[in-house]
This record gives structure tokens, sequence and C-alpha cells, in this order.
């Protein structure tokens, strides 16, 4: 197995068999007993997680995001002033420190990404469908939504889950804004502005799955020819062409996540593509395993080459690490996190080592390493 030597990020530097920083989202209302943003370092020599620790206290920091050129972490949360949710900003170092929190104008983020320009933050918000985006100011704090919020409208054939709007996912790409809503069985598509910033209707509006599959997250392959939606409620991958012109999905196919026949209740999570575009894993969260795809580079089509055990129990979200040779998963029942080691050439995972422990993970990403 190739050691990885990589670049982290623009104000990173290049690193070779260290330790690697990590930082894990929570959910503080868990059984784990979470009390906000925590932090460690992965060792990619030998393939271990080191000591967890509390890197920040914040109500319910879930998903997180890094600027894509200061040294600054974002994270959907809640707080006592803003208890329907919002974005909070810290300064990376030892540990977190805290710039500001904002309002996201929705109920219940579950999901953020910065924009390429590091200029605004697109949040999803499950509770009401909503999608909005804020600013970002000069000190890198976020800045409460200026404009309305956006939001589908429908609902899908799942009556406990579809009931109406809910947005689970931001991705830019190409310089539009794509929205898995698993109540609508929907990618939405938005046009960013980031003069304000706002978003605005793109046509085509959306692109629509399989009615009840519920579309929750997605990844663009890196020549990004391709999109891949992972389905919740179907336990499916769904692949697209995307059109770049037009800024438009394409349904190729979707591909299931678990052999035919299993009994165990199960529904998906996360969803990556391999940084050598070869592959691609999705997580089932109660089978308790990550479904791994060749994805062929010219027609976008998927074929399952494998499902692995993924060393704890709900995998809620997984990150390949620098170097494409790692998978660490965060467990989010189970209160742990396991490093699987991955094979760039046949995309296969290997057994999970030694689970490390964090309470309640629910996303786990690198940090940039000291320039």
């Amino acid at each position: 197995m190739i050691k990885p030597c990589i670049g982290l990020l623009a104000f990173g530097s290049l690193v070779s068999a260290a330790p690697l920083p990590i930082a894990i989202g929570t959910n503080t209302g868990g059984s784990g007993k979470s009390e906000g943003i925590y932090l460690s370092t992965f060792d990619p020599e030998s393939g271990t997680i080191g000591e967890v620790k509390l890197g920040a206290k914040y109500g319910n920091p879930g998903f997180l995001a890094l600027h894509p050129t200061q040294a600054l972490l974002y994270s959907v949360g809640r707080s006592p002033h803003h208890p329907k949710g919002t974005v909070a900003a810290f300064r990376l170092g030892e540990t977190l420190s805290f710039l500001g929190d904002a309002p996201v104008a929705g109920d219940n983020p579950c999901h953020l990404a910065v924009d390429p320009t590091g200029k605004a933050i697109a949040v999803a918000n499950y509770g009401d469908g909503t999608t909005a985006i804020l600013g970002i100011d000069a000190q890198g704090a976020p800045v409460a939504p200026a404009a309305p919020v956006m939001k589908g409208e429908g609902t899908g054939p799942n009556p406990a889950r579809q009931e109406g709007p809910h947005a689970h996912g931001v991705y830019f790409q190409e310089g539009l804004l794509f929205v898995p809503d698993l109540g609508l069985d929907k990618v939405l598509t938005f046009k960013p502005d980031m003069k304000l910033p706002s978003l605005s209707a793109h046509t085509p509006p959306h692109w629509s799955g399989a009615p009840g599959a519920g579309p929750r997250h997605m990844a663009f392959s890196p020549d990004g020819k391709h999109a891949y939606v992972v389905n919740e409620l179907g336990n499916t991958v769904t692949a697209c062409r995307f059109d770049k012109q037009r800024g438009a999905l394409e349904t190729i196919h979707s591909v299931a996540t678990l052999s035919e026949g299993e009994a165990v209740q199960s529904t998906t999570a996360e969803i990556a593509v391999h940084p050598n575009g070869k592959f691609v894993y999705a997580s089932n969260r109660g089978h308790d395993s990550i479904a791994v795809f060749a994805r062929d580079a010219g027609s976008g089509k998927l074929s399952r080459i494998q499902i692995a055990p993924c060393g704890g129990k709900i995998p809620r979200h997984f990150t390949i690490a620098p170097g494409g040779e790692w998978l660490l998963c965060a467990h989010q029942e189970s209160n742990t996190l396991a490093a699987l080691p991955l094979d760039p050439a046949t995309g296969k995972l290997g057994a999970p080592g030694t689970a490390a422990a964090c309470p309640n993970p629910i996303c786990i990403i690198f940090l940039p390493t000291k320039g």
C-alpha cells in the first residue's frame, strides 16, 4: 500500500505519514452525552484514530464544513438565542475558538456547504424543507440570511417521512446549488448570487427520483461528468449524467445498496466518490455496512462489488482520508469512530480497526495541517 503524501487545502502544507487532524460533529441530544465539536487525529501509517477530545462546546453541531482558504470551521447547530437552528463559526487552532453564529431562517438545519469563493454558506433545513444562504463577514463569522429562503412544494408517497419538503443536503457545483429533498423525491436546483447573497430559481428547477426513494445526499465525480444520489428510504444509489451547459441531472440507472432479500430494517446515509473516480461508497444504517460500487467513467454506471461491515452501529457519515487508502466512519449509536483500510486499485474495504470512543458522532472531516 502506498502511503499518502498530499497537500491539504490552499493553506495547508505537505504531509507524509504524520498524524492528520480531524474534527467530529455530534448530536448533543443523544445517549452519548456529547458536549459539542470534538477533535482528534488519524495516523495513516497505522490506521489508528487518536484520543478524542472536546474542541468546542456548542449545541447539536451535526455537520461541519471548512472555509476554502481560511482556517475556519463552520457547523450547523442550535443555541439558546436561536433555538430553531444556527450556523456557527470557529477558528482552527489547538482548540476551536468560537467566532459567532447566526440563525438559518428555517427549522432544524441538517447540512451545510461553503461556496468555492468563500463568500457564503448554504444550509439545508430539514424541519421546514427550506434552503437558506448566509453571508460571511470580514472576520469569517456567518451573517443571517438577508434574502428569502427557497422551498420546494409537494409530498411523497411515504406519509411518515414525505408529508412535505425535507431539504437534506446542499452542494455547490458549476455555479449552481443542488439540494436533495427527501420529502419530495427531488434534487432541487438554485442559482446563487453572491452579492447579497441570495438564491433564485434555475431552469430546469429540479431532478426527479423514483417515488418514495427519498434523496438524502449526493456526490459529483472528480471529472464533473456524473452525480450520484443516495436514496435514504429506497436503499439505492442513483447515477446521473450532469449536463454542465444546462445545469441539469439526467438519470442513468439506480443500484441497490443491499443484497436482494435482506430482512434487516435499514436506511442509507452518506455517499462519496473515491478521489480516483473509480469507485463510489454508500453507508447502510441498520445493516451497518458500507456498499462499494465500481464506476464506469465513460457511462457513469455503477456495479456493486462489496458490502463491507463498518465496525459499529448506524454509520451516519464517513469520509475518505487524504491519499485515498482509508475510509473513516462515524457510528452514531455505538458512539465510536473506526478506520477501514481501502485498496485504491480494487476499491474494496478491509476489516475495520480498533474503534475510538466518541459521543454520538454525526460527521467527520479532515482539517488542514499547519503551514
